[in-house]
C-alpha cells in the first residue's frame, strides 16, 4: 500500500538480507514506502529455498563446519503442499503460465515456484536491488546514530564471491529474511546415554525402484 499523502515518509537506508520469497517481498513494499533498499543474496538468482541443487553435503548431521553448505532443502521430485492459489501475492498471483517446463497442476513444482519468484522479480524491477554472490558475515549494532535522539545504525559486513574481500557498510535497518535450518539443533541430552542417531538424506526416489514401502 503506497503512504498517505498526510504521512510523512524519512527515507532510511535499509538491508535485506536474502532474496527469497520473503526478502523480495519485503524489498518491495520499502521501496514503495520511499527507502532505499539493498538486497544482500549469497547465490546467484532470486528464490532462496526454492533453488533446487542435486548436490548433497558429505556429513548427513551437518555440524562439521568446514563442510560445502547447501543451502536449500528441495529434492527433485518436490511438490508445493499448498494449492498454488494459496501461495501467490495479492497483487501478482500465482496463476497457470504457459512455457517450456512451465508445471499447470493445481500443486506445482519446485521448479515452478521458483519461476514464479522470477517473474515477480522482474515485475516489480527488483534485481535492480539485489547484490547477488555476496554473503552476509555478520550484523552488528553501532554507537553511531542519526542526529541526537535518532535510531541506530546497523553495520553489514559482507564478502563478495569475486573479491574475496571483506568489506562493511552502514544502514539504518536490517531486515532479516534468510532461511533458519541450515544449521542443525541437536539435543544435548545430558547424563549417561548412549544414544546413535540414524540420518538418512532424501534427494530422489531413484534409489527406492522396486521397493515396497509398507
Amino acid at each position: 500500500m503506497a503512504p498517505s499523502s498526510s504521512s510523512t515518509i524519512i527515507c532510511r537506508n535499509v538491508a535485506v538480507i536474502s532474496a527469497g520469497a520473503a526478502g523480495l517481498v519485503a524489498a518491495r513494499e520499502l521501496r514503495r514506502e520511499g527507502h532505499s533498499v539493498v538486497v544482500f543474496e549469497r547465490q546467484n538468482q532470486v528464490g532462496g529455498t526454492w533453488i533446487y541443487t542435486d548436490y548433497v553435503e558429505s556429513d548427513p548431521l551437518s555440524v562439521d563446519p568446514t563442510r560445502p553448505i547447501v543451502y536449500s532443502s528441495v529434492y527433485r521430485s518436490l511438490r508445493t503442499n499448498l494449492p498454488r492459489e494459496c501461495m501467490g501475492f495479492i497483487d501478482f498471483p500465482f496463476v497457470i503460465r504457459s512455457g517450456k517446463s512451465r508445471d499447470s497442476k493445481r500443486f506445482p513444482s519446485h521448479g515452478e515456484v521458483l519461476a514464479y519468484l522470477h517473474e515477480f522479480s522482474k515485475e516489480f524491477a527488483i534485481e535492480e536491488m539485489i547484490r547477488f554472490e555476496t554473503t552476509v558475515e555478520r550484523v552488528s549494532p553501532t554507537k553511531e546514530r542519526d542526529g541526537e535522539g535518532g535510531i541506530t545504525k546497523w553495520r553489514i559486513e559482507f564478502t563478495e564471491k569475486e573479491e574475496k574481500v571483506r568489506r562493511e557498510e552502514l544502514y539504518d535497518a536490517v531486515v532479516v529474511c534468510n532461511g533458519h535450518y541450515i544449521e542443525p539443533r541437536l539435543a544435548n541430552i545430558t547424563g549417561n546415554c548412549n544414544i546413535k542417531y540414524s540420518v538418512f538424506v532424501y534427494e530422489n526416489s531413484d534409489s527406492f525402484d522396486g521397493n515396497n514401502g509398507c
